[in-house]
């Protein structure tokens, strides 16, 4: 019964109008400025006026608040343990997005019992109804509890350096996925190029061995300079798209932002499977 309630609930939020898209963002490793990134891409696709909620699945290192130098009062946890409801979670941010703060909810998702699980479905199910895009800014690395989620996102964007074990690490977590679901959709960015040369070698180089290795064809959004704009907006607790619109960076992430809404325009558009892969990860993972 429940099952049949919550397919009729999307289908009747699909006759009022798509569903929002689920979008990861990740990394190999660590301190590739994945979070930064998360923090100004939303920030821009807010401003072009994609209804836009952040939520930060880096748990126990969340700082995506931080970054924007938001006290926050409530997270994900609060919710699943029944403190607060779905609207407490969301937080306003720069140019009318939104974010949501981790907490400890998501560690286990295995674990959960049902009634947390149809608890995270009910909030995920309110997002795709009121947002355009949900971008998860998840944590460094895989877990199981991490690639599960991946698993069930529209879409993911990897985030690299120059660096070859940034390289390295970016592909594997790629191809993890890829064996998991051949049909998902990778968009590439490499950040911290010392020069755009650079920096468009490194996409080419994982594009290189994505297709030629898995078969698998990658979207190539660009490259991000190394910029004092950076490290001075972190100090500042502001995006740094806001705090210096003409900086070198601020321009190169506007152009892979229109490079990402076009390529969203030109694909065909498939529907958002998200909620129904939650529903199937969790239960196997139950039987």
């Amino acid at each position: 019964m429940r099952d049949q309630a919550e397919n009729l609930r999307l289908r009747m939020l699909k006759e009022h109008g798509e569903l929002g898209k689920s979008i990861a963002v990740v990394s190999g490793k660590g301190g590739v400025g994945k979070s930064n990134f998360s923090m100004n891409f939303s920030s821009v696709l807010a401003a072009k006026g994609k209804k836009t909620i952040l939520i930060d699945m880096d748990i126990g290192m969340g700082n995506i608040h931080i970054l924007l130098g938001k006290t926050i009062h409530s997270n994900l946890q609060d919710y699943l343990e029944g403190r607060c409801g779905v609207s407490d979670l969301i937080h306003e941010g720069p140019n009318g997005l939104h974010f949501i703060s981790g907490g400890s909810g998501l560690n286990h998702l295995m674990d959960w019992s049902e009634r947390s699980f149809a608890k995270l479905m009910e909030a995920f199910e309110y997002f795709q109804k009121e947002y355009d895009i949900i971008l998860f800014d998840m944590g460094a690395g895989a877990t199981r509890e991490s690639l599960d989620l991946l698993t069930a996102v529209d879409e993911i964007i990897v985030i690299s350096t120059t660096e070859p074990t940034s390289i390295t690490d970016a592909y594997s977590m790629m191809k993890f996925i890829f064996m998991k679901d051949p049909d998902k959709d990778f968009y590439l960015i490499c950040n911290r190029a010392s020069s755009k040369a650079e920096g468009d070698e490194t996409v080419s180089r994982i594009s290189f061995a994505m297709e030629k290795f898995l078969g698998k064809k990658v979207f190539s959004l660009g490259s991000l300079p190394e910029d004092p704009a950076v490290s001075k907006s972190v100090k500042a607790q502001q995006p740094f798209s806001i705090l210096y619109p003409q900086s070198d960076i601020t321009f190169a992430l506007k152009e892979i932002v229109r490079k990402f809404t076009n390529s969203q325009e030109e694909t065909q558009p498939k529907g958002s499977k998200f909620l129904q892969k939650m529903k199937t990860i969790f239960f196997k993972g139950r039987g």
